[in-house]
C-alpha cells in the first residue's frame, strides 16, 4: 500500500510540473491601456456661434451639421460683389454691342468685295473700287482689334469677381459645422452665442464603437506576434478579469524604452516593441483603462 501511495504522490507532483511549466506564472503577455482615435474638429471661420447643437455624451452621425457660425457680413459681401459684376456687365455690354455692329459692317464689305471682283472679271468694275472696298475691310478689323483690347480689362474684371464669389461661397460653406465621423463627444469647448475664430476647438469627438489596446512586449515576445492574430484582453471586472477577442493590427518597426508606468524599475530601462491591438467595444471599455494582452498559445 505504501508502494502504490508513494507511486500516486509521484504523478500527481509530474503533473503539477507539467502544468506550472505550461503556464507563464499567471503572468500576461503584455500590459498596456486603451486609447481610441480622438478628432477635435475646429472653427472654419471666424463670427458668432449662431447655433451649436453638441452635448458631450452625444453620439454625432457622420457628415450631420451641427451648427454654424454667423454667415450676414459674408452674404452682404457677395450681394455687393454680385452688384458689382452687373455694373461692371453692363460695361462690356456696351463693348460687345460695338463688336456687333462693326462685324456687321465686315460681312456687308466682304459682300462688295466678292460683287466687285465678279463685276472687274465682267470687265464692267474697276480696281480702284476693288482697293477701295479692301481698304474699308482692313480699318473695320483694325477698329474690332481696338474695341477688343479696350473690352480685355473688362472682361479680366468680370473674372476676377466671379473668383471673388466662389471664395466667399466656400467660406459661406465652412461656416456649417459638420461632423467628420460616427462617434461619441468626449469634451465640448463652446457654447451657442460665443465669438469664436479660425482654428479655435469646438469638440472633441472619437469613435468608442472600436478600441484599440497598446501594450509594450519584449523582443523574445515580438517573434510570436503577427499582423492580424487573434488575441485574448483582458481587463478588471469586479471579483474576476473580462475577456475580449483582439485583433494584432499594428507592430512597432523600432524599439523604444518601457513607458515609467509599466512594471518595475529594472523592467523601465528595457527596450520594448509598442503593439496595437482592436477591440470592439460594448461599452465597458474606457480610454485609459488599463489591460491586459494574453496570447493564445
Amino acid at each position: 500500500m505504501k508502494q502504490i501511495h508513494t507511486y500516486f504522490i509521484g504523478i500527481n507532483l509530474s503533473l503539477l510540473s507539467l502544468v506550472s511549466c505550461s503556464n507563464t506564472n499567471g503572468k500576461a503577455d503584455g500590459y498596456g491601456n486603451f486609447e481610441a482615435t480622438e478628432i477635435t474638429v475646429s472653427a472654419e471661420n471666424n463670427g458668432k456661434l449662431m447655433a451649436f447643437q453638441v452635448h458631450e455624451g452625444d453620439i454625432l452621425k457622420q457628415e450631420s451639421i451641427i451648427g454654424y457660425i454667423d454667415t450676414i457680413p459674408l452674404s452682404l459681401k457677395r450681394q455687393q460683389l454680385l452688384i458689382s459684376k452687373d455694373v461692371v456687365s453692363s460695361k462690356s455690354q456696351g463693348v460687345l454691342s460695338q463688336i456687333a455692329v462693326l462685324n456687321a459692317k465686315l460681312k456687308t464689305a466682304n459682300i462688295n468685295k466678292t460683287r466687285t471682283k465678279n463685276l472687274i472679271n465682267d470687265n464692267a468694275g474697276t480696281q480702284k473700287q476693288l482697293d477701295d472696298i479692301l481698304g474699308e475691310i482692313d480699318v473695320i478689323k483694325q477698329q474690332i482689334r481696338s474695341v477688343e483690347i479696350q473690352n480685355a480689362p473688362v472682361v479680366n474684371e468680370l473674372k476676377s469677381i466671379d473668383v471673388q464669389i466662389k471664395q466667399l461661397d466656400d467660406q459661406i460653406e465652412k461656416c456649417k459645422i459638420i461632423n467628420p465621423i460616427k462617434g461619441t463627444v468626449l469634451t465640448k469647448y463652446a457654447e451657442p452665442g460665443e465669438i469664436t475664430s479660425f482654428g479655435k476647438p469646438l469638440y472633441k469627438v472619437a469613435d468608442l464603437n472600436t478600441m484599440e489596446l497598446r501594450v509594450f512586449v519584449s523582443q523574445t515576445q515580438l517573434a510570436n506576434l503577427k499582423i492580424g492574430e487573434n488575441v485574448i484582453v483582458k481587463i478588471d471586472d469586479q471579483d474576476s478579469m473580462k475577456d475580449y477577442e483582439g485583433t494584432i493590427t499594428w507592430i512597432a518597426s523600432e524599439a523604444e524604452f518601457t513607458p515609467k508606468i509599466i512594471q518595475t524599475k529594472e523592467e523601465r530601462v528595457a527596450l520594448v516593441y509598442a503593439v496595437k491591438i482592436t477591440v470592439i467595444n460594448d461599452g465597458s471599455i474606457k480610454i485609459g483603462m488599463p489591460a491586459e494582452m494574453w496570447l493564445n498559445n
